[in-house]
């Protein structure tokens, strides 16, 4: 009688385990079968997310079941949501109910306008590219602007973070906060003193971008000898503006390697070879060195400006015409030398 007891008692503990070991696995064992990222759409069926997830799961009908029983299948939040090996269904599946997504990394590089930048940034969000730019169009019509392009300015070169499924709204928030804490009352003093309005201050900022190649060093030169020119009555005469009149002609699908004398005649109000005076917006999207470098210009006396190709990426500065002649004979002769047309 005690041996048959010992048996019952010996088999429900190994029931026991055997079911506890199952419980275990089913809710908090790993069935993470690859790392990567699992993408949720608004409006997706429980089905869809079934679907989803499938690839990256060892068993899926665990985790339907951890799914159902947490009441996956009423409420999820739409989401990128990163399915680390290790992980059990129970953390995966409150994830996605409390809708704890990974952010994506996006780079805002010099952009020439805003819908290249629109079409990087959509492959990285829920909604495609046609959806941003009638919602940023929205956004500049309410601004008294006449389409999303008007709105570079409010932009910066960076890396920011963004969920899969920020909205166009959201996403223009960030950068318009961006831009109104850049502008603190000493830039705007320095903006008032510089007689140039906020506009014109883009613009040369994007001209000093392009110019500079991003250098730094330069960059408060650079912006130094174009502030001469202009109030000298000069024409800028800067060839990125030239590569952008004709960049916004082909839609940025003919990139121009060398400035020729036949480009500097492209009619463009951008082109500061065949206009005088700053261009009506800036060329690019900025970083914020560039614009500090215009409220900050170089006290000189340059007025020329040419490629060093001693120095690759930088420039000779200089206020004499002859001078300048030597200088761009000799970038012409090493243009030419590399065969660069």
């Amino acid at each position: 009688m005690k041996k048959t007891a010992l048996i019952i008692v010996l088999l429900v503990f190994a029931a026991a385990g055997f079911f506890g070991l199952r419980f275990y696995n089913t809710y908090y064992g790993n069935n993470v079968a690859k790392d990567g990222y699992v993408l949720i759409p608004h409006k997706a069926s429980f089905q869809q997310v079934l679907d989803s997830v499938a690839p990256y799961v060892k068993d899926k009908e665990a985790f339907e079941t951890v799914a159902k029983d947490k009441g996956l299948d009423r409420y999820f939040k739409p989401g990128r949501y990163h399915f680390e090996e290790g992980a059990g269904n129970t953390n995966l599946v409150n994830m996605i109910k409390a809708g704890n997504q990974t952010a994506n990394s996006f780079r805002i590089g010099d952009f020439g306008d805003m819908y290249q930048m629109i079409g990087k940034v959509t492959k990285k969000t829920e909604l495609d590219s046609l959806h941003f730019v009638n919602d940023l169009n929205e956004i500049a019509v309410e601004r008294g602007y006449k389409n999303a392009e008007d709105l570079k300015k409010y932009f910066f070169i960076d890396t920011y973070n963004f969920y899969w499924t920020v909205s166009p709204r959201e996403f223009f928030k960030k950068f318009d906060e961006q831009y109104h804490d850049f502008w603190t009352s000493e830039r705007q003093n320095k903006e008032q003193q510089s007689g140039l309005t906020r506009d014109q201050i883009y613009a040369l900022a994007s001209i000093v971008y392009k110019e500079s190649g991003g250098k730094k060093d330069e960059m408060k030169t650079i912006a130094g000898l174009y502030l001469n020119r202009y109030r000298k009555g000069m024409k800028l005469q800067s060839d990125p503006t030239v590569i952008y009149a004709i960049n916004k002609q082909t839609n940025f699908k003919e990139p121009i390697k060398r400035v020729l004398y036949k480009h500097l005649t492209t009619p463009s109000p951008y082109n500061t070879y065949a206009n005088a005076g700053i261009p009506p917006g800036p060329i690019c999207v900025v970083d914020k060195s560039s614009v500090d470098a215009v409220l900050d210009a170089e006290s000189n006396n340059y007025i020329f400006m040419c490629a060093d190709p001693a120095r690759f990426g930088y420039h000779k500065f200089t206020a004499s015409a002859e001078e300048h002649a030597i200088n761009a004979k000799a970038y012409q002769d090493w243009l030419n030398s590399k065969n660069i047309k």
